[in-house]
């Protein structure tokens, strides 16, 4: 019914990317190709599974993403239950077909795809030593973001706190709303401490303060934390419906963030969507170092559900390498511009096949 191709690709990072496990300075990916012989049109979509986070990070990943879109190209439908498991395939698979099907990159018809209103997003600041993340600071608030994120717990602590104080001494909580991520770097006996020391900087939430797995520590976190905590890597690998009540019945977080391409798609972000709203948690969408056809497809996406909160949609401009989309920042707002020429896919893609 189907053709696929796979095309392995290789990103470079404009300056490296520094997290709490670690700096990337590359992101290997790979794009689908899905055409439709009958009509002659295709669709792109992205798998890219993080290395040691993605619970479908597997040394096997691309004979099983083979296997699955030669099921496609049999079927001319996705197995979104068989795919629970690999979550990356699953969420190019879904952006390929959907591009197929809507036969453009404006994937929904939204306000934001018809370039009538942008989605808020937040400034991400990268870890790095305190000089170098002041000054991204600074920049993000130039640019005239209302909501930054910091990644925390790669430099002392008490410089980190020193960072925040510099945000505060300058911008009240309604002029700059913060969040910080721990990326799981407390340990659960420095978790309590050092969310009290947080907490006075008036930060609108914290993602993940412990490492994931550890129910029992970040229950007891949630159950009265000085101010909300979000569930991220958390989430990760929990995929069966049951399995996510279970955690949400557990730990009870005030959020939980989603990643379409490490929670399961857009199926799965959904399933989580719905068993949150349920009770009373709420969330906001996020990329995962994405290139532009993956954060394209989760903007459209995050675009149907009408999103109130700042979201983290801002980390797929990162590439000196990336495909040329219609998207861009504009003050603290992604933008798609449906005026702009879509993407060249038979140039971008087959220069890449060319490529050793």
């Amino acid at each position: 019914m189907y053709k696929i191709q796979i095309i392995p690709r290789v990103l470079h990072f404009k300056q490296p990317a520094g997290t709490s496990r670690g700096v990337y300075t590359t992101r290997k990916l790979w794009y689908i190709r899905i055409t439709d012989p009958a009509t002659g049109h295709c669709g792109v979509g992205e798998c890219a599974p993080l290395p040691a986070l993605s619970c479908d990070d597997l040394p096997d990943y691309e004979t099983i993403l083979a296997g699955h879109c030669r099921k496609v190209e049999e079927t001319g439908a996705v197995d979104c239950d068989a795919l629970r498991p690999y979550p990356s395939i699953l969420f190019g698979l879904e952006t390929a077909l959907q591009h197929l099907h809507a036969g453009s990159i404006r994937l929904w018809r939204t306000p934001f795809s018809e370039g009538e209103r942008g989605i808020p997003i937040n400034g991400l600041i990268w870890m790095g030593n305190f000089d170098e993340m002041r000054l991204r600071i600074e920049d993000k608030m130039r640019s005239g973001f209302r909501c930054i994120k910091v990644k925390i717990g790669a430099i002392d602590f008490d410089k980190e706190l020193e960072l925040l104080a510099h945000i505060r001494k300058h911008f009240s909580p309604e002029q700059i709303e913060l969040r910080v991520d721990a990326n799981g770097a407390f340990s659960p006996s420095d978790a309590p401490e050092k969310l009290r020391a947080l907490s006075k900087y008036q930060l609108h939430s914290i993602e993940q303060p412990v490492r994931a797995g550890q129910w029992d520590v970040m229950a007891r976190l949630c159950s009265r934390p000085p101010f909300p905590i979000a569930l991220d890597e958390e989430l990760i690998g929990v995929n069966a419906p049951a399995r996510k009540i279970e955690l949400l019945e557990t730990v009870r977080p005030q959020y939980i963030i989603l990643k379409p391409s490490l929670h399961g798609g857009f199926k799965g972000a959904a399933e989580w969507i719905a068993l949150a709203s349920q009770r009373g948690i709420g969330y906001w969408i996020t990329s995962a170092l994405e290139s532009n056809v993956g954060l394209n497809a989760i903007a459209q996406w995050c675009a149907t559900l009408n999103p109130a909160l700042p979201q983290g949609l801002g980390t797929g401009l990162l590439f000196t390498d990336n495909i040329g989309y219609p998207l861009r920042i504009k003050k603290d707002c992604l933008w798609f511009d449906p005026e702009m020429p879509q993407p060249d896919f038979d140039r971008y893609l087959s220069e890449q096949t060319a490529r050793p």
